[in-house]
């Protein structure tokens, strides 16, 4: 456990005031009992699930006592399934969406008479799709105070209607945009750290947890999932939240944290004042956070401080070298802030962990190899996950892309059972690359090969496809395997 430089005894933790739409305890024996309300999250990026820690302390503050499974890191539980009057699917991105959707109908199987609620990031976006297909009612945005009243609901034979922002069939829901009267989450019944990514560092792997700061985004990517839902808002955790928050998960064992803002710099004060909270009393205590590139350029003063808190990485959505590509996407970045915040990163101490989108409709040969190039030349061959060089423009429903003429000469049909419109790109040499260089980043991380090797493979790969054979040579696979690594997390980045 990190050591703290002072005691906080129970008495101490932060009080929360009660949230206005929470009812009061269920009288009803049946939801009074454990596991009447089922927390179900399927994928978060390798972290044990904020999506259903937060739920849970709502809950049980308002006098439900619910249950947790993640099936990302344990087993599928019929028990706990046939006992739930109530089962929430939290449904954070797409890969969960799609896990979630599954688990839903494997658990109407179980218990045909439970109420599904999905509730998420993706949840609303979807609504139409999983209100037929198993769900019961959607909630999106700030949803926990919905999701109690929606229990509440339940427990006392209410009228649904009444939940706020809830997605029926016959009825749309809304975003929920209101601030919450947080308790800090509550990890009782997830599975330990131990079960989750842990972070590299120095030959060892240590236990990591994930935190919150803030939620929501104030930037308006048109590629993102999160302005469709939050238009443009984010909302700041107490600093006290996020604090009780850490000792829990240092008493678990923690020595590293994620902050899992979509941006850590959306509020930079805020999470300066957090990040100095955390390390007065857990100065041992090592983090990460992600921001956009326009935001390390422009927050750049801040970075050295971060890093002397505990900051070891910074991940931040390059997505593209290419000016053009980056309009398109509305990144409110250009090619040259790329390499400013890798400059400034570097310099405060940081490292940098760019994430690509390395296929889209505009993207090029040269732009393919572009981004190999920046990788071998600034020596990201350990701070890139190579699965990155495959990874491929996601439209889901209600995407702020659909509609854009840029976007309309290339796309396909809605696959709506899974959860995405199909594109073409108009050089069929592409798809075929995205295709093979995926399977290649698959294998490679399956056997835990080392990058610098399958970034040099994904090259040549990318040179016999293209039919570009003077791009083939590589420097990076004559990298000696023992090299010093920067700090990483166990678990690649996917959406």
């Amino acid at each position: 456990m990190i050591p703290r430089t002072q005691t906080s005894p129970a008495a101490d933790s932060p009080r929360t005031p009660e949230c206005p739409r929470a009812p009061e305890c269920p009288r009803e024996p049946e939801w009074t009992e454990e596991g009447a309300v089922l927390l179900v999250s399927c994928y978060e990026l390798g972290r044990q699930p904020l999506g259903a820690a937060a739920p849970l302390a709502f809950l049980r503050r308002a006098g439900f006592r619910p249950a947790a499974m993640d099936v990302a890191a344990e087993p599928f539980s019929g028990e706990k399934v046939r006992r739930a009057r109530l089962l929430c699917v939290s449904v954070p991105m797409h890969t969960a969406l799609r896990l979630g959707l599954a688990a839903a109908r494997r658990a109407r199987e179980m218990n045909p008479g439970c109420h599904i609620c999905f509730f998420g990031l993706y949840a609303l976006l979807n609504a139409g799709f999983l209100l037929e297909n198993g769900g019961d009612s959607c909630l999106g945005g700030e949803a926990e105070a919905s999701l109690v009243a929606l229990a509440g609901a339940l427990a006392g034979g209410h009228p649904l209607e009444g939940v706020p922002g809830l997605a029926l069939k016959g009825r749309a829901g809304r975003p929920l945009l209101e601030k919450l009267p947080w308790p800090a989450p509550s990890r009782e019944g997830l599975p330990p750290l131990a079960s989750y990514a842990r972070l590299a560092r120095d030959g060892e792997l240590l236990l990591a947890g994930a935190v919150e700061a803030s939620r929501g985004c104030k930037h308006l990517c048109l590629h993102c999932p999160i302005p469709p839902v939050y238009g443009g808002r984010f909302f700041a955790v107490p600093r006290e939240t996020v604090l009780e928050d850490v000792r829990r998960l240092a008493a678990q064992g923690a020595r590293h944290l994620t902050f899992a803002d979509p941006d850590f710099l959306n509020g930079p004060s805020h999470s300066l004042r957090v990040a100095r909270a955390v390390n007065a009393e857990f100065p041992g205590l090592t983090f990460d956070f992600t921001a956009k590139v326009s935001h390390l350029v422009k927050h750049r003063d801040l970075l050295p401080e971060l890093a002397r808190l505990g900051g070891l990485f910074a991940v931040s959505a390059v997505e593209s070298l290419n000016d053009r590509l980056l309009g398109i996407l509305d990144k409110g970045h250009t090619r040259e802030d790329v390499f400013e915040a890798l400059a400034a990163c570097r310099a405060a101490g940081i490292s940098l962990r760019p994430s690509l989108l390395a296929f889209t409709p505009w993207t090029s040969a040269g732009d393919y190899f572009e981004l190999l190039d920046f990788i071998e030349r600034e020596r990201l061959q350990d701070e890139v996950d190579p699965v990155q060089m495959a990874i491929r423009l996601l439209i889901p429903p209600g995407s702020a892309l659909l509609g854009r003429p840029d976007l309309a000469p290339h796309l396909l049909e809605l696959d709506q059972e899974n959860f995405v419109h199909r594109w073409a790109h108009p050089d069929p040499r592409m798809d075929r690359l995205h295709e093979e260089a995926l399977s290649l980043a698959e294998e490679a991380a399956a056997q835990n090969e080392d990058p610098a090797l399958t970034f040099a493979r994904l090259r040549a790969l990318a040179a016999r496809i293209l039919d570009m054979p003077g791009r083939a040579e590589s420097s990076l696979g004559a990298l000696p395997p023992d090299r010093a690594r920067p700090p990483r997390l166990t678990e690649s980045w996917f959406c």
